[in-house]
């Protein structure tokens, strides 16, 4: 009952999804997720903790 179920609903959303975007201005996504990965990489390079894995000098 569960996967029908869940399958209804998964089917459901796609086909509200679809008449949305065809009938409606919905703004695009992809620019919104860009910054977001960007502004994220950003903090990770700013707060990152320096590595200690310095190459270490053997004769």
């Amino acid at each position: 009952m569960g996967l029908i179920k869940s399958t209804f609903h998964f089917a459901g959303g796609a086909l509200v999804g679809i008449y949305v975007a065809q009938n409606y201005n919905v703004p695009q996504v992809t620019g919104l997720v860009n910054t977001g990965l960007a502004i994220a990489k950003h903090f990770e390079e700013q707060y990152r903790k320096p590595s200690n894995s310095k190459p270490e000098d053997k004769p």
